[in-house]
């Protein structure tokens, strides 16, 4: 019989705090040269790159991951209007200004992703390069909120839609500890549309997985946990309460253009790659019309493809970032 291959874990990079845009950021850091920022999204630490941190400092790029503004070591502000797009790039800029660099790469993931677009919608002069990952950028609808249009097309019952009110979300977590929401929210065992019938809420709704896939580890794990147990789960989900309020302010960039030289990177198991019309956007005309300097790269894997497939995102990732001049 075949062993499964046990997964390496990495050692965790130094971490410091630094301020930023009125809040105090807890980054992990490592090696020397261009800097390369590393986003993480929902629900995720900077330790969610520890490989790709040790990888790209290995080939000579001085590597800082954030927690991101409500996340881990990071000030988490209560109040969901501190968490508007504004706010996160701000934070970056911020972090760009504190580190003496006038540009970086930039990688995101998930939310991690949403950011890093609009850091270069926002401020293209600041960036170098981009790699983001599983989230797409996507047209802002000229008549429809975010939240309304997911409600009206998916229900009440949608993830998203449960996140809006506030301490819903973290009253149905706080039923678990905080090792078992990680395993619900990051090992996903639900339908592709993550909704939940009527009257459940969907933390309950997720399967919490009986074993664990060879890319993370109980130990990873329980750290991450510690973690969000001292924390809490607002701040994350104060992301998804001020996307209405994001829609509000990004009417002045309706039909603006990422013009950033991008990869994106998605895994073709991925629940939103699969869903919500995004295979045929990302592999269409649409996407490449909005993001003008972009190459496309869809590999074999789920949402969670920078931990799952370490190796390859890292490949990806060296290989697109060598491609440019030294700064």
């Amino acid at each position: 019989m075949r062993r499964k291959k046990k997964r390496k874990i990495m050692s965790d990079p130094e971490q410091r705090k630094v301020q930023t845009n009125g809040i105090w950021m807890n980054i992990a850091e490592q090696g020397s040269g261009p800097l390369v920022l590393l986003l993480h999204g929902f629900p995720q630490l900077c330790i969610s790159w520890n490989y790709q941190i040790t990888e790209l400092a290995k080939h000579g790029f001085h590597v800082v991951a954030p927690d991101m503004r409500g996340y881990g070591g990071t000030d988490s502000p209560p109040n969901p209007a501190s968490y508007t797009l504004f706010h996160l790039v701000g934070d970056l800029i911020g972090l760009l200004d504190e580190l003496g660099q006038e540009q970086a790469f930039v990688v995101g993931h998930d939310w991690g992703a949403e950011v890093a677009w609009h850091l270069c919608l926002f401020r293209p002069d600041r960036v170098r390069a981009l790699v983001n990952l599983g989230v797409p950028f996507r047209p802002r609808s000229p008549t429809a909120k975010p939240v309304e249009l997911m409600s009206h097309m998916f229900g009440e019952g949608f993830y998203l839609c449960q996140y809006q009110e506030p301490g819903r979300a973290e009253l149905a977590f706080a039923r678990y500890d905080c090792l078992t929401v990680l395993k619900k929210l990051l090992l996903l065992g639900a339908p592709d549309l993550l909704t939940a019938p009527s009257g459940v809420e969907i933390i309950d709704f997720l399967d919490t997985p009986a074993s664990l896939p060879p890319w993370i580890t109980e130990e990873e794990l329980r750290r991450s946990a510690s973690k969000f147990q001292s924390s809490g789960f607002t701040g994350p989900l104060n992301y998804y309460r001020a996307m209405d309020k994001n829609w509000e302010l990004l009417k002045p960039w309706q039909g603006s253009k990422i013009t950033v030289p991008t990869k994106f990177i998605v895994g073709n198991k991925d629940v939103g790659f699969q869903a919500f019309g995004m295979k045929e956007y990302i592999e269409g005309g649409e996407f490449k019309a909005l993001v003008p300097n972009l190459e496309v790269v869809i590999i074999d894997g789920h949402h969670y493809i920078q931990q799952e497939k370490a190796e390859e995102v890292t490949r990806e990732i060296l290989s697109f970032f060598s491609s440019f001049s030294p700064m």
